[in-house]
């Protein structure tokens, strides 16, 4: 490792000292002393060099339902880090300062550093998130072998706009991720909001950690009002969904509020998240939640037998757990598709600020 980073593994070499960049689905072609669209990964004299190993722009302990991953691990503490960058141009993101930035920033830390500083605060496993992880994939990979040799799990918040070789990479360390798809999914709201031409990407990706690893999967979705909120398109996300890893995948329908360069869209109705909801139910998705509204009765997990509340929530919080040691309704005996315990830490403040 040097100043300037370390040696990127995910990218082939191209006459004329280029190289080509497969950690992600845009496939940056770059010339020598150039940088790829996500600001990290860059070629230094014909070798594509990830600059932002081992700088970690931020740092939190929180609870993995934020993330959301409401299926895995549930209660557990995440220690949340980021690099800067992204290989997505989000017109609404809300870590724009993080991941729009395009200089290198952040405090050193080493693998073993990132590992040692979740067991320090109590963290159940480490969260790659707040920018697409898959641009900073080789640092991610050697921060979760450390922290898998302690007894931590892995868990990326991803746009899912990677690669064959990106998912490869990520079965070495990885054990759940969030998927997040955008407006459904719709080819011209990707284009105009995200700068990425074609959504496809992100479907094949899902394809392949269904195909080729073990990975536990959530699907989330954001609805932006007026732009990303066609019901046919969430009608068709869905059916995929059901066809592919049928009706037991989490989905999650998540309320879009006003940020960075979208300021003058309003939050999404909850309405309109209601009629989502219920498209999803209608092609036969038995676990389908709402998020980023605190309160609303389709935040819980609902028995797809008996249909009685079997984990009650509000907001990232659990407030009643009703399955047994073997994640059965206490009602009717039927089994729900969460993997891990509940953590005893579950009811505690999860919120941790790391200096």
């Amino acid at each position: 490792m040097t100043a300037l980073g370390k040696e990127a593994e995910l990218y082939e070499k191209l006459p004329n000292d280029k190289v080509k960049c497969t950690a992600c689905a845009r496939y940056c072609e770059i010339g020598k002393g150039q940088i790829g669209l996500c600001g990290i990964r860059g070629n230094e004299d014909g070798k594509l060099q990830l600059y932002a190993y081992g700088k970690v722009i931020s740092g939190h302990v929180d609870p993995i339902e934020k993330k959301p991953l409401i299926h895995y691990y549930p209660g557990s503490k995440v220690y949340s880090i980021a690099t800067t960058g992204c290989n997505w141009l989000c017109r609404y993101c809300q870590n724009s300062d993080i991941s729009q930035r395009r200089k290198v920033e952040g405090i050193d830390m080493t693998p073993d550093d990132v590992a040692n500083t979740a067991v320090k605060y109590g963290a159940h496993g480490i969260a790659y998130t707040y920018n697409e992880p898959s641009i900073f994939i080789e640092f991610a990979r050697d921060c979760g072998l450390a922290a898998r040799k302690k007894g931590l799990f892995n868990v990326f918040v991803s746009n899912g706009y990677d690669t064959p070789e990106s998912v490869s990479m990520m079965n070495e360390f990885l054990d759940g991720i969030t998927v997040d798809f955008k407006g459904n999914a719709e080819k011209e709201f990707t284009r105009k909001f995200i700068g990425v031409p074609d959504p496809q990407p992100i479907f094949d990706t899902l394809l392949e950690i269904r195909d080729k690893t073990k990975i536990h999967v959530e699907i989330t979705d954001l609805i932006v009002p007026k732009v990303g909120d066609d019901l046919d398109h969430a009608r068709k996300l869905s059916k995929f969904v059901y066809d592919e890893f049928g009706p037991e995948m989490p989905i999650h329908f998540l309320r879009f509020h006003p940020d960075y360069k979208m300021m003058e869209y309003p939050s999404t109705p909850v309405e309109t998240l209601e009629k989502h909801y219920q498209v999803a139910k209608d092609v036969g998705l038995k676990y389908v939640y709402l998020g980023n509204v605190p309160g609303h009765k389709w935040e819980h997990t609902y028995c797809s037998e008996c249909n009685k509340i079997v984990v009650n929530r509000y907001g990232f919080s659990i407030r009643e757990w009703h399955l047994d040691k073997n994640i059965r309704c206490n009602f009717c005996g039927n089994h729900i598709p969460i993997e891990g315990k509940l953590q005893e830490g579950y009811k505690q403040d999860r919120f941790q600020f790391v200096s």
